[in-house]
């Protein structure tokens, strides 16, 4: 459930951590041992507070996750709550907060959560990531409330910590990796022509004056002319360069978004984009049923061609009633129910490190696959729309690459011919080039 908690305090949160579905019987059972002992020990802990009429914020937090596994949502939140008035430690306060956050969004109240995960992200160092990566988070992240949340996030600021900013300017300077040397010589070349300038406007004077010592008029304002427009180009470059670095930090985190977004595999596993790459190239398409319906049937002609260029089609049909979404684990779901829920989340992503595991997945992956949380994606796609200027009511489709990033989009639904032609074989140089 929280996964950043997990990692500053296990003993405040195993309960959450061991929810996630392991592939691994054995490492499944060991690790249900180990969360019966940490929460047989936090129920002792529980009765010997009750005893004595006393309660610690790690034992309300505790309790709250026991409570949040049985489907007593509105208990746990209590304790949560109860938690942060007992005056808890910076680690005690951020699991609360953060677990606070999740029982909100499970009751389906997107304010009250996106507060919460405020104050724990300006007060309490909680990385943004987390909010990204939790499966339980996944209608929260379709609100308004986590998208303004996000925005926040990414510009930074005193009200929300600069974690989140940081990661994606760290991503930046990878893609951009001479941004930084050409705002110095910006600087540099601007610092320059000002000094020029501070002691060329004397001298400009001097010639307006006149006089027998006095400079040539038209060499001086030649001269001057020269360093303010230096400064006024260098200055406008400099800031230009800002604001493409702000529609690179919008364009990576709209990416990160839409690495998280889940989908059901034609075997019914339930898995996230992110988990694709190297292994699919994900087509959307995405508008009114009737175009979308076409452009699947006019695929299906190069069916072959497309497979053995990875491609997976995503249809997203505007506003059309699908299946409920995705499955909340541990929501009152007994141990054995857990472990046969669908795989999601970063449990997988350190299992498909293996190249037995990747194969495994490579296999499942069909033509064609089903979006779970569809409001998600509506909100991811009309956003990528409005980035690119585009109508938020047209077909669109989005071709992706190996590793995850957008390829290429375009209005209506795309020329699969043409897709043909242009994607190369998985096995190709360029694909793996691509990785």
């Amino acid at each position: 459930m929280a996964g950043a908690a997990v990692a500053l305090q296990q003993h405040l949160l195993c309960f959450q951590k061991q929810r996630r579905w392991l592939p691994n019987t054995t490492h499944f059972t060991k690790s249900l041992k180990t969360r019966r002992i940490r929460l047989t020990s936090a129920s002792s802990s529980s009765s010997q507070s009750s005893e004595t009429d006393t309660q610690t914020p790690e034992s309300c937090v505790n309790l709250g996750l026991s409570l949040f596994s049985k489907g007593r949502v509105k208990d746990a939140l209590s304790q949560f709550e109860t938690a942060l008035s007992l005056d808890p430690n910076p680690i005690e306060a951020q699991a609360a907060l953060y677990n606070k956050a999740c029982c909100h969004a499970y009751r389906g109240e997107g304010k009250r959560a996106a507060d919460a995960l405020r104050t724990a992200l300006q007060e309490y160092n909680l990385k943004f990531s987390t909010i990204l990566n939790d499966p339980d988070l996944a209608s929260f992240r379709a609100t308004p409330e986590f998208k303004e949340l996000q925005e926040e996030a990414r510009l930074g600021g005193e009200d929300i910590g600069y974690s989140f900013r940081r990661d994606l300017k760290l991503i930046s300077e990878v893609q951009a990796p001479f941004r930084g040397v050409r705002r110095f010589f910006y600087v540099a070349f601007s610092a320059a022509a000002g000094i020029s300038t501070f002691f060329t406007i004397p001298r400009l004077i001097g010639a307006v004056k006149g006089g027998d010592d006095a400079p040539d008029i038209w060499e001086t304002s030649g001269n001057a002319a020269i360093n303010i427009g230096g400064i006024i180009v260098l200055v406008a470059l400099f800031f230009w360069d800002n604001k493409k670095e702000e529609e690179q930090l919008a364009q990576i985190s709209r990416d990160e978004t839409l690495s998280r977004l889940p989908l059901r595999l034609s075997t019914n596993r339930i898995v996230e984009l992110v988990q694709l790459r190297d292994t699919s190239r994900p087509v959307i398409l995405a508008g009114r049923k009737e175009s979308v319906s076409a452009a699947i049937q006019k695929a299906e002609r190069f069916r072959t061609e497309l497979i053995n260029r990875g491609v997976l089609l995503i249809p997203v049909i505007w506003g059309e009633d699908r299946r409920p979404p995705m499955e909340r684990k541990g929501f009152g779901l007994t141990p054995k129910a857990a472990t046969t829920l669908p795989s999601i989340g970063d449990d997988f992503e350190k299992r498909t490190q293996s190249i037995t595991a990747k194969s495994r997945l490579k296999s499942e992956v069909r033509f064609k696959a089903e979006i779970v949380s569809p409001d998600e994606w509506e909100r991811w796609i009309r956003d990528q729309q409005k980035s690119e200027g585009v109508n938020t009511e047209e077909d669109v489709y989005i071709i992706l690459r190996l590793d995850g990033r957008v390829r290429r989009s375009g209005k209506g639904m795309p020329d699969w011919q043409q897709i043909a032609k242009e994607l190369p074989p998985l096995e190709a140089l360029l694909s793996k080039l691509e990785r």
